[in-house]
């Protein structure tokens, strides 16, 4: 199978030769070999595996879908990572994890300045009007 994982704004991984395929969703854990119908299913947060000629590789993915129509399976999520290995996945999340919080510290303060700036604005409005 040819599996891509695609991100909003970037392609994550695009892999051939792709022999199975597990990801998680609402229900469970759900399996595609390359024989399997097309389908669409919707994803949960979790890992997705797929097994090539090198062994099991491993993504940990957001929510989205996964589309397989003929050999191609497309996974589309709202984030991923991608790692060989169990433990650099984990350490990568971490990373990924500690970089969104200080993006989100700053988008807060960046509202909190901007809500005071239209408060101070309203009452100088209403002291002058």
């Amino acid at each position: 199978m040819l599996l891509k994982v695609i991100l909003p704004h970037q392609r994550l991984l695009e892999q051939d030769g792709v022999r199975r395929i597990v990801v998680e969703t609402k229900q469970g854990s759900f399996g595609l070999l390359p024989r399997r119908l097309d389908c669409v299913i919707p994803l949960a947060y979790g890992i997705l595996l797929y097994e090539t000629e090198r062994g099991e590789q491993y993504a940990a993915v957001g929510s989205g879908l996964l589309t397989k129509i003929g050999r191609q399976v497309v996974v589309a999520v709202n984030k991923a990572v991608c790692s060989g290995e169990l433990q650099r996945l984990r350490q990568l999340l971490q990373e990924q994890f500690l970089k969104e919080d200080e993006q989100e510290k700053n988008i807060r303060l960046a509202l909190t300045k901007l809500e005071s700036a239209f408060i101070r604005h309203f009452l100088e409005l209403k002291r002058h009007g």
